[in-house]
């Protein structure tokens, strides 16, 4: 035995040192930058072109960014910028919507267009053999859309229809007036993207003529082309079917000062329901604050990890009053949201409010612990894969990196700066981005039941 103890030792010795080499070697290839998430081109006509070859398949995926969304349309029109992008494939270049759609399934593939808070969105998928269609189809839809009457009657009632149904909806009611309380009503991330009835009913053709010739230009359009394509490929594609569309000066969104909560202030919105809906929180930050990642883990921690937040495990689960509860900044391009968000009983919605505001107390007085730091850093590093895991994804990432002004190293750049957050600047965000004591609390909940919980009005007002 004492003979073949040294050879064991001898045998663990030489498999640990080749282990490690093993690890080094892993890890110096691990530190070694990615190459860039893709290809970037500026076009003559300002369109930025970004390309990421995958060949796996013959298919050809678009995502496009038009910088038209409801930050640039007047607040007694709002709806106008969700009204245009909705309009682009209901008829355009001698096409009608019927024929888009069938010219679109001919070739098995599939094109859309939608309008949001900052821009305005197009793309298409579909074979390599396709493409041209695709790209012709798509420049159609977007620089000679129709715009045809009955097409803008047909959605504006649509959308109205929608809006009608969203007052029966708790969490929308919810949504809207936390939105209207932390921006103003006169800031467009204060009103409804899809606008009222009202603003609709004030839009007319020429309106939504007038925006689109205003804001649909190459130069404010980013393009994402992801699939069985080179560059060359994708910008022979965009010059010969967007030849006709121009450069055009378009002015950047100006925006009123957001309004400060005086202390804690209340909206209580009472509707015949069993389950209060709560939204409470403030104004939060730019997506390109620089304190970005350093929220994005304190966030985890605080509420944004599901079953392993502070505020799930707390409210849902030691406390049993809520199904679901959780927290999140809502980044922007001009600004942005804080966010708390519960569903519980009417009778414990004052209860679950008291306990969230201590949750973000003390999140904000003491350091959290190291198991803590080290899952939200593991889990937020090792799930950002899967925003990478299909050419639709990878499409829409690029368009918001190029819109974000992220670079084309942002892979690497965002594992290394999720890894660089401490304690301490867990600790400094959480006290410069929380204000537990100055914030809007939204419930909607029958009133007479949510107003009944002891001990709740002290929480609320203190």
């Amino acid at each position: 035995m004492k003979r073949i103890l040294p050879l064991l030792i001898a045998l663990i010795m030489a498999t640990g040192c080749a282990h490690s080499a093993a690890m080094s070697s892993a890890s110096k290839e691990a530190a070694k930058p990615r190459p860039p998430i893709g290809e970037r081109r500026v076009l003559d006509n300002g369109m930025v072109l970004l390309v990421k070859e995958n060949h796996a398949l013959p298919v050809v995926m678009v995502n496009m960014i038009i910088k038209a969304g409801a930050i640039i349309e007047p607040p007694e029109k709002a709806g106008l910028a969700h009204l245009t992008a909705g309009l682009l494939t209901k008829g355009a270049g001698g096409m009608s919507a019927t024929e888009i759609s069938e010219a679109t399934d001919f070739v098995g593939g599939s094109l859309s267009a939608g309008g949001g808070e900052d821009y305005a969105t197009a793309g298409f998928t579909v074979l390599k053999k396709d493409a041209d269609t695709g790209f012709t189809l798509l420049s159609k839809v977007l620089i000679a859309p129709a715009f045809d009457q009955a097409e803008v009657d047909r959605l504006k009632k649509s959308v109205k229809a929608g809006i009608i149904r969203q007052e029966q909806e708790p969490g929308a009611v919810a949504g809207k007036a936390f939105e209207k309380a932390v921006f103003g009503e006169k800031h467009p991330y204060g009103r409804p993207t899809e606008g009222t009835v009202e603003t609709l009913d004030a839009i007319t053709r020429d309106d939504i003529v007038g925006f689109h010739k205003a804001y649909y230009a190459p130069n404010n359009a980013i393009i994402a082309v992801v699939g069985d394509i080179t560059a060359d490929e994708a910008k022979a594609l965009i010059d010969k079917n967007f030849a006709g569309w121009g450069h055009k000066e378009v002015p950047e969104p100006v925006f009123p000062p957001t309004p400060t909560p005086k202390g804690i202030e209340r909206i209580d919105i009472d509707r015949d329901i069993t389950q209060a809906n709560i939204l409470m929180g403030h104004v939060g930050v730019r997506r390109e604050d620089p304190d970005y990642y350093s929220l994005y883990v304190m966030n985890y921690i605080l509420g944004g990890g599901g079953f392993v937040s502070r505020i799930m495990d707390k409210i849902r689960d030691d406390m049993g009053l809520a199904y679901s509860a959780y927290s999140y900044f809502m980044p922007s391009k001009y600004g942005g949201s804080f966010q708390v968000g519960m569903e519980t009983k009417n009778k414990t919605a004052r209860q679950a409010v008291d306990e969230a505001l201590k949750i973000m107390g003390k999140i904000r007085e003491e350091t959290v612990t190291d198991a803590e730091l080290k899952d939200a850093k593991d889990y937020i590093t090792g799930s950002f894969p899967r925003r990478q895991d299909t050419n639709a994804k990878i499409a829409e990432l690029l368009t918001q990196v190029e819109y974000y002004n992220l670079g084309l190293d942002y892979f690497d750049m965002y594992e290394r700066e999720i890894n660089k957050v401490t304690k301490d600047d867990v600790l400094r965000v959480a006290k410069k981005y929380l204000h537990p004591d100055n914030l809007y609390i939204v419930v909607v909940a029958n009133q007479k039941e949510a107003a009944q919980t002891p001990g709740g009005k002290q929480a609320y007002e203190r």
